[in-house]
């Protein structure tokens, strides 16, 4: 498999006062489905942030399809659109992602961006009107839907351009049973269309339907394991330091 992202030795710290990321390396292929794990605060969304390109390290390199990802290479509009094209990012809030005044208007947006023909995002964006069942909504203001129709329009305003990586901060968070249910098997069906999909998430229990693989995060903001879903998920000594479960609880997620 081709190597998409390659991180290695990330710092980065808010304010330049509090860590989030010290010293993170770590490898994504093409293909794979990699969840990164880890307690509120440990870095999980601020290396998603990095890998998209809206945070840069203080130190430390990020490559991207084989070149090194910098602020000063994404002020260049070539290289912006084209990086721009490939990763697409669903914030884990709807609301800090959906803003144009019609659902229709709002999946277009990021085509336009880019320069597609107008003719061409029409159609790509009745395409995934239809994908994700959400038609009926196409004329409607984002602030007149709910939680899980926000969460279906801004998945398709990334969806419609097609890119060969997606990035999910805490795709499942606050979502109804059927919403999350509905999302769990888009990933599985984005799985399988060979999408590479780099997810935060505190959802043990659906980890083996989303992910290849399990990133952990100690609350030291630095990598305690990188391995399996299934050998991370029996690893209960891992998940007691990650802060992952707590010391009295008795049932385990199944790794299966």
């Amino acid at each position: 498999m081709s190597v998409v992202f390659e991180c290695t030795g990330l710092h980065y710290r808010y304010l330049e006062r509090f860590p989030a990321l010290d010293g993170v390396s770590l490898q994504v292929n093409g293909g794979e489905t990699v969840a990164l794990l880890g307690a509120n605060g440990c870095g999980k969304s601020t290396l998603l942030k990095l890998l998209d390109g809206l945070l840069f390290a203080e130190r430390g390199t990020f490559t991207a399809f084989g070149e090194e990802v910098t602020e000063d290479k994404l002020e260049d509009e070539q290289f912006n659109h084209g990086f721009r094209a490939r990763v697409g990012f669903v914030f884990q809030n709807s609301d800090a992602q959906v803003f144009s005044p019609s659902v229709r208007e709002e999946i277009a947006f990021g085509c336009l961006q880019l320069g597609l023909d107008r003719a061409v995002a029409a159609q790509r964006v009745d395409d995934v009107l239809e994908m994700l069942d959400i038609a009926e909504l196409a004329d409607r203001a984002p602030f007149q839907l709910s939680g899980g129709q926000k969460k279906r329009v801004a998945i398709a305003s990334v969806l419609v351009m097609n890119p060969e990586v997606l990035l999910f901060d805490e795709p499942t968070a606050a979502l109804d049973p059927r919403t999350q249910f509905w999302l769990i098997e888009l990933l599985e069906q984005l799985r399988a269309a060979g999408k590479t999909i780099v997810l935060a998430t505190h959802d043990l229990e659906s980890l083996p339907s989303l992910a290849d693989r399990c990133v952990v995060f100690g609350e030291n903001h630095r990598i305690l394991a990188d391995a399996a879903t299934a050998t991370v998920l029996a690893d209960r000594e891992l998940l007691l330091s990650a802060n992952l479960i707590h010391a009295r609880s008795v049932r385990q997620p199944d790794p299966r």
